[in-house]
């Protein structure tokens, strides 16, 4: 395990550690260094980096006292304070985990905190105060290892006793996770307040939310406390139809918006399709039908048996598709669920590239109480990029951590729904943005 030191982790030194009243919006804070990698912002809304020097800062989350957590994967989670100015004024690491690698979340009144590995969830007392942990337990275990190794969790609102975990394929093609019982491409719910002596048993316990979700590792729940979740979709895809394969893999499939609902009362059925039924996004590379639009399910290789048409009455389909391969990291709603807010990590499986980025969906309250993005299922234009990558197109990801691009993943509001805080997991240099509308 290796940590920078905080004289590393560029910050502001000015202000006290708790401010009573909400800080102001920094220009620029003392110490921290210019962007990486070049970006261009939407004209409503303006950005200022106030950290530098993180170890792939995956996850970021609020405690009641406006204290940022940060998950650093591979190293642990820190804690920082905010002066008046809004920047940094002092980092302390909570607690060291090599093992740590996405997943972080406090219950609504900030005294448990909950972390995870690829294997398993602990649970910690947190003092916002303070800014210490105690009394660590595993309140999950027994997730397998293998393929897509981050999991995400998420505390309902409505309930802080629930609490969601995800966990992704063990490969681009799991077929196994077919089955439930796999535990793979999965999300489920367990009731931490009922917690058995030695954790839950991911595969075996815990309700069943959503199985056939290929990696959903971005989740948020609205104010209803529905969960809704950002998927990444599969890899290196090609058709096969009528004795004939072709490459459909640039712009499909389609990467996903999909809703939960209310995690206590799971849809039925609550199968999201994968490893049999996709999304399109560019339905023209279908050679072999016209039938196809942005939205509509597909399967790799039709037959008498199990078609695209099969796929409409088995499982259930996204609300809202995104183009392939951007890889949604963290999603957020704001105060009023007008917008939820996805990080898009950027592509590796296409070219030119495409993602490094963050988007904005519309959501609107509709007449019977839900929330649900504006844009129609086939639309294409669903979402609005309010922050990107300068040229996403040249940008080049050997593996997860490594670009010439940055990498955005963890994305909160502070308490006040008036900043909108964006880390980079690039390892080349772990980043922290905040961004305002105007």
């Amino acid at each position: 395990m290796h940590w920078l030191p905080s004289s590393v982790i560029g910050a502001a030194l000015a202000g006290t550690a708790l401010s009573q009243v909400t800080p102001a919006f920094p220009t620029s804070c003392s110490g921290v260094t210019a962007a990486k990698y070049p970006y261009t912002v939407d004209s409503a809304w303006q950005i200022t980096k106030i950290a530098n020097g993180l170890r792939q800062p995956r996850t970021i989350i609020f405690d009641p006292l406006g204290n940022m957590l940060v998950l650093q994967a591979s190293s642990g989670v820190s804690v920082h304070t905010f002066g008046d100015n809004g920047c940094i004024n002092s980092t302390k690491i909570l607690f060291q985990n090599a093992g740590l690698n996405h997943g972080l979340a406090l219950t609504p009144n900030g005294k448990t905190l909950y972390a995870s590995t690829a294997t398993q969830v602990w649970s910690w007392n947190y003092d916002a105060a303070t800014r210490l942990v105690s009394g660590q337990k595993t309140v999950i275990t027994g997730m397998s290892q293998g393929g897509h190794s981050t999991r995400t969790i998420a505390v309902s609102p409505k309930n802080p006793n629930i609490v969601l975990v995800s966990v992704g394929s063990n490969s681009n093609w799991d077929y196994a996770s077919g089955t439930p019982a796999a535990g793979r491409a999965a999300v489920k719910a367990f009731d931490l307040s009922k917690v058995p002596a030695s954790g839950y048993s991911y595969n075996t316990q815990g309700v069943m939310v959503a199985y056939g979700v290929r990696n959903e590792v971005a989740i948020a729940f609205d104010p209803n406390g529905h969960a809704w979740g950002a998927e990444n979709s599969g890899d290196d895809f090609k058709r096969t139809a009528n004795g004939q394969s072709f490459d459909i893999h640039i712009d499909n499939p389609a990467e996903e918006l999909n809703y939960f609902g209310d995690p206590e009362s799971p849809r039925s059925p609550n199968w999201f399709g994968y490893p049999t039924c996709f999304t399109v996004w560019e339905p023209s590379l279908f050679k072999d039908t016209t039938a196809l639009k942005t939205g509509s399910q597909f399967v790799v290789s039709p037959n008498a048996t199990f078609n695209d048409a099969s796929c409409n009455t088995r499982s259930n389909p996204p609300r809202l598709s995104f183009p392939a391969h951007i890889a949604p990291i963290g999603s957020v709603f704001d105060k009023t669920a007008s917008n939820l807010y996805i990080t898009f990590h950027g592509s590796w499986d296409r070219q030119p590239a495409a993602g490094y980025q963050v988007a904005e969906v519309p959501f609107t309250k509709t007449a019977d109480g839900l929330y649900d993005p504006v844009a129609a299922p086939d639309s294409k234009t669903g979402y609005k990029t309010i922050l990107s990558s300068q040229n996403p197109g040249n940008c080049t990801s050997p593996s997860l951590t490594q670009s010439t691009c940055w990498r955005l993943a963890g994305v909160a509001w502070d308490n006040a729904g008036q900043k909108l805080y964006v880390s980079s997991d690039n390892q080349a240099d772990g980043e922290i943005f905040v961004l305002r509308k105007k």
